[in-house]
């Protein structure tokens, strides 16, 4: 490629760092989602106040709106990290583009 004229660090950002962070992002957008699954574990486990521990005191004390509530806020977070990162695998790669 260098022989086309092109600078290592164009060859290097257009083939092969944007072939590579695909499967980077995926895993990030998975890990960050777990990361807010396993709060309610982790609160538990060491007694801290958190997200965790208001889920699992509402559903003891069968208290629906503070759990809707909750849930609501899970459920927004899981489809904005979803977005951004199908928002990213249209800036890596063109042809994931929608038409």
């Amino acid at each position: 490629m260098e022989a086309n004229g092109f600078s290592r660090r164009s060859i290097l950002y257009r083939h092969i760092l944007r072939n590579a962070a695909m499967p980077v992002v995926t895993v990030l957008g998975v890990v960050l989602v777990n990361l807010l699954a396993g709060t309610v574990f982790v609160e538990t486990v060491f007694a801290m106040p958190g997200l965790g521990g208001l889920i699992q005191q509402a559903t003891i004390q069968h208290d629906i709106p503070v759990i809707q509530g909750t849930v609501l806020y899970i459920t927004l977070f899981v489809v904005l990290v979803n977005l951004l990162v199908d928002l990213a695998y249209g800036r890596l790669d063109p042809r994931m583009r929608a038409a």
